[in-house]
């Protein structure tokens, strides 16, 4: 495996002051197609209970998974979806969307989950919104010696299979699962049909070259067109596998807002106060 960067995640706050740990790039796009990664872990309610009330989004999509606990979603679409563990949401905000995700009163057993922005490329920024979640659809998994796969969206061959997860279409191609090694067990991803590829520890850690090891809350950027061989040590390790094709265009980013200009993003904040985002009803 070649190894092109790692990068730390960063803890922060956001919608109301929910604790995450972030990892993003909205300038020098080293993440391209993606934007920004948050995981969301924690058996304090209080660290996530005021949930991410009502705000917009134009230019980018949002794609949810969820591991421990869950969120209700709501948009002016009119969508009312509960997203819970082991299951994925997608949104294509495309022109404009107006959302909130708010903890489930019913899961009392603590939250761990992940938001990832995915860029659009800017001839899409401007179409119809979309949505769509795993629901009831079953995940396919891939399991290998010591190894197993939990297919999230796109396409994926694993230790000799190939399979596609519930989700697909998502902007530049975008493909995401959840790999988990047991102890000191090997693995390989070929996933050399991409120009992106990265992975994110959530647990556990990955032996390196030369003696280096990445633990969770890391960031591993690696080059797809060398054969990914992964090493788990003691505690095994979880990781989220990303994969997606660059898209390679100037990013303006402001808050919510995602698009190529700064004009652009002025009109976005203009049209969301002018009410032409909608509202949730």
């Amino acid at each position: 495996m070649r190894l092109v960067q790692i990068i730390n995640a960063q803890p922060t706050q956001d919608g109301d002051g929910v604790n995450i740990q972030r990892v993003a790039d909205f300038q020098r796009l080293t993440l391209d197609p993606y934007l920004m990664l948050d995981e969301i872990r924690s058996d304090d309610e209080q660290d996530y209970v005021g949930g991410f009330p009502p705000h917009p989004h134009r230019g980018m999509e949002t794609f949810t998974y969820i591991r421990k606990g869950g969120f209700e979603h709501r948009d002016q679409m009119g969508h009312v979806k509960a997203v819970r563990a082991g299951r994925v949401q997608w949104m294509s905000t495309g022109r404009g969307v107006v959302h909130s995700e708010m903890p489930l009163a019913d899961a009392t057993d603590g939250l761990h989950g992940f938001q990832i922005w995915i860029n659009m490329p800017a001839k899409d920024k401007m179409r119809p919104p979309q949505y769509r979640d795993s629901g009831e659809l079953n995940h396919a998994i891939i399991t290998g010696e010591g190894s197993l796969l939990y297919l999230l969206a796109g396409e994926w061959q694993f230790a000799g299979q190939e399979a596609v997860g519930p989700l697909t279409d998502l902007a530049a191609n975008s493909a995401l699962a959840d790999l988990m090694l047991g102890v000191n067990a090997d693995a390989q991803l070929e996933l050399s049909q991409y120009s992106f590829v990265a992975l994110y520890l959530y647990d556990g850690s990955l032996k390196l070259d030369h003696g280096q090891v990445a633990h969770a809350g890391q960031m591993l950027v690696v080059d797809p067109q060398t054969a990914i061989q992964l090493r788990s040590q003691a505690e095994g390790a979880g990781m989220l596998v990303l994969a997606g094709n660059r898209i390679g265009e100037q990013v303006v980013q402001m808050g919510p807002f995602v698009m190529n200009t700064q004009a652009e993003i002025m009109q976005a904040i203009k049209d969301y106060q002018s009410g032409k985002f909608g509202d949730i009803v």
